[in-house]
Parts: C-alpha cells; structure tokens; sequence
C-alpha cells in the first residue's frame, strides 16, 4: 500500500500572470504570493480559485484580514455553508472562533482525527478557509491528504469494485469521543460533551448522528476530477453492508488516502490564510500545543449533494 511518489505525482504550478504559485509538497498544497486578500482583483482571484482545485490546499501568509474581509473573500467562492459545531462572532455569524487557550487539557481537539468536513450533512460544506491570529511557536500544525490522488492510484479492479457504493457518514464517533474524553464547556467538543447530562439529544444531533449516505467515489463538479469520499472521523459503514464487511474496506481506504506520499503539512504563523477543497482531499489538526493559546477563525462555502 506504501506508494513513493512518481508517475501520476503532478503538484507542479500553472502558468499565472497575476499571482504566484509555490507547491509545498510533490502530492498536494501550495503557497500564493503576490496576493493581498482583502484587495484580490477578480485576474488574481481566477487564477487562485484554479489553484484551489489544482492543488486541493492553498494558503497565503502574512495576511491582515478582518472579520468582514474574510467574509468577502470567502463569498467569492460561493454562499456560507451550515456550520455543524460552532457559532459565529458577535456581528459576523459565519465567521467561526477556533480557540484553545494555553493550558487547556482536552481529550479530544476540534479538528483531530482525518477527516472531510462535516461529511454528515446532506449537502457538506465545499471549501473551508481558516485564518491564523495567535499561533504557538511549535505545534498546531495542519496536515491535508489528496484523495483524488490516492483514488487515481487505487488498481482498476479496486476501482470498479468501489464504483457503486454509497458511504454513510455520521457524526456519532465524534459525540461519543466527546462524551467520553472531554469536559462541557463552550467550544464545539465541550458541547457535545454536555449532551451527557440530556435525557435525550436534540433533534439537531440526532440528524447529525444519523448522517447522510454519499458516493464512496464522488465526482468534482467543476474539474470532473474523482476523488475517495471517506474518512477516520466520519465515515462509519456502507450502505448494503454488514458492519464487519464494511469496516475492513473503509480501513482500507482512509490508510491508502493518508500514507506519507498523499499528504502536505502546514506550519501556521500569524496572519496565514489556509483554504482547502473539502470534495478532493482530507485533514487534521494536531493537540500537541497544550503550553500555548492558539486562535483561528474559519468560514466554510456551500457545497452540493455529493454525486
């Protein structure tokens, strides 16, 4: 299962006349230059949306982004998505607070574990962009995997198998671990904890819980391209399958999409601007900080019924 890059490994930057482009590993990622966020003219926009889609993640450093200027450039792409966990700031609801103060012991982090955001939504958000304001000096890193990548190197006889299965993704290992590992407070994790002290869930959680079936194979509705659709976090059978049939596949699967020669990491500092395609690729956050405050905030774009 163990794959080196060469062969189908392309990363490599399109001609652009109005920015420039830096990949950041030969599978996926890539750093933009020449681009000021919150001034973006449509030329420069054009050209970092097809980034976007070439190289799954993108990010910009040295940013200076308002809650209004990221609200802007993320409408860009596209509506706001549901959030799923959290809630906005005061006077901007879309754009979401991700905070760990320094000191903070938590069993489970928002953001851990592989995988695709939200799955569980009938219509999962399509891009999620996320700024960095208080970061630690190490640690908190981000890292991402191509899942169109590992799909195009799966044998044509795994391909044709997987062709016409529908994945269900629910929401329900990540209450359980939440429950289990952290305390209730006010972040997206404590509050699935409190649902501990409730004789019954909300019908909010329990539509997230019953998750929603998606192609295990889903097909990018502006490049075309093809891309594994399951994940750690999320992914927890397939329809028509028993659980012990289903398990080994999806094992399977989310090690194939996360080996080393899939993946890009992100080293955050202040002021950087990450994006990723949530349709073609996968991602982690790391709780390795626990001596440092690190603060993000994030927007997330609609997406469309996978298909």
């Amino acid at each position: 299962m163990l794959i080196h890059p060469g062969g189908r490994f392309d990363n490599s930057a399109a001609d652009n006349r109005y920015i420039e482009v830096r990949p950041l590993a030969a599978a996926m990622g890539a750093e933009i230059f020449g681009v000021d966020v919150e001034r973006i003219t449509d030329a420069q926009f054009a050209e970092v949306e097809a980034a976007l889609f070439r190289h799954k993640m993108i990010c910009f450093r040295d940013q200076k982004l308002t809650h209004a200027g990221q609200e802007a450039f993320s409408l860009r792409f596209g509506p706001f998505a549901e959030d799923a966990y959290t809630k906005g700031v005061p006077g901007h609801p879309n754009v979401q607070p991700l905070v760990k103060e320094a000191g903070a012991r938590t069993g489970v982090i928002f953001g851990s574990g592989w995988h695709t955001d939200s799955a569980f939504l009938k219509e999962p958000p399509a891009i999620s962009i996320l700024y960095g304001v208080d970061i630690p000096p190490y640690g908190g890193d981000t890292m991402w995997a191509n899942a169109a990548l590992a799909y195009a190197c799966l044998s044509d006889t795994m391909k044709a198998m997987i062709a016409p299965l529908k994945v269900r993704m629910s929401m329900g290992r990540v209450l359980s671990e939440a429950r289990a590992h952290n305390k209730a407070d006010d972040t997206p994790i404590g509050r699935l904890a409190a649902t501990r002290e409730q004789k019954e869930l909300s019908d909010d959680v329990v539509r997230k819980v019953n998750g929603a079936y998606h192609p295990l194979v889903r097909t990018h509705p502006r490049t075309g391209e093809k891309s594994l659709y399951c994940d750690q976090t999320y992914a927890s059978g397939i329809e028509g399958m028993t659980e012990e049939e289903s398990a080994p596949l999806l094992a399977f699967l989310v090690a194939h999409i996360t080996q080393p020669a899939f993946q890009c990491r992100l080293r955050w500092s202040v002021g950087t601007l990450a994006l990723w395609d949530n349709r073609i690729c996968v991602h982690q956050a790391f709780n390795d900080y626990d001596a440092f405050r690190r603060e993000h905030y994030r927007t997330t774009v609609a997406g469309e019924i996978p298909r």
